[in-house]
């Protein structure tokens, strides 16, 4: 866990939820069975507030339950697993956000977690779905999952920013689809999520091919205003010194 979000936790609990975290700790290090019946827990005695950079204090409590399991390799994900498929969407959350750090502390966990991406990447739900584009997803999805991963997320409204490891894993077919999304929204007549603009401008030309530039001459009246506010908006988002 990043030691911004433990030591925000510590900060967060309260003396009785610190002790009985710290107990439970110890009880998972010891049994990791008991896994199943505190993780389920973990809201109502730890609390379910906001923490930081997008985590609740019960994400981050839940995590530091998961990081004590004594298992590896594949018994390792049969927990974790199980925990997600018998949990409810704040404890799927919580398994989500430690998929990372559970590959961290067990190389041998490698993959074995990617089906629950996978799983929420298949879902509607804008909270699962970011917690399932973490560091985690950005090292195992292969280029097509990934790609249609963001786009999912614009089309869900999920900001960008939250995605990780889009700056190394943007390339020009995403661009592509992004750029083509633009068209589309700028064809209905409405507005583009500005945070496609900086994978777009990333691989010139791109924008041009969509087609979307023509549509400021486009005899449709809403069209042609929509396609004039994204241009507006994609030239004057460009970095200083910018083509």
């Amino acid at each position: 866990m990043d030691p911004h979000i433990s030591t925000a936790l510590n900060r967060q609990l309260t003396a009785d939820a610190q002790r009985w975290l710290t107990e439970a700790v110890a009880r998972v290090e010891k049994d990791p069975a008991a896994v199943r019946s505190l993780f389920p827990a973990v809201g109502r005695r730890c609390g379910r507030g906001p923490l930081a950079a997008g985590w609740t204090v019960a994400d981050a409590a839940r995590v530091r339950l998961l990081a004590a399991l004594p298992l590896r390799g594949a018994a390792l994900a049969e927990e974790v697993t199980a925990l997600h498929r018998f949990g409810d969407a704040g404890e799927q959350r919580a398994v989500l956000c430690s998929l990372a750090l559970l590959e961290d502390a067990d190389a041998s966990f490698g993959d074995l977690g990617l089906p629950l991406v996978r799983a929420a990447l298949r879902g509607n739900d804008t909270d699962l779905i970011e917690a399932a584009l973490g560091p985690y997803a950005a090292r195992h999805l292969d280029y097509d999952g990934y790609r249609h991963a963001v786009l999912k997320c614009v089309f869900s409204g999920i900001p960008l920013d939250r995605v990780a490891g889009l700056e190394e894993r943007a390339d020009r077919e995403l661009a592509r689809m992004l750029a083509d999304f633009a068209h589309e929204r700028v064809a209905a007549g409405r507005d583009v999520p500005t945070d496609v603009w900086p994978v777009v401008r990333a691989h010139p030309g791109t924008l041009e091919a969509s087609g979307l530039p023509a549509e400021a001459h486009s005899p449709v009246p809403d069209r042609r205003a929509a396609a004039v506010r994204a241009l507006a908006v994609f030239i004057s988002t460009a970095p200083a010194g910018a083509a």
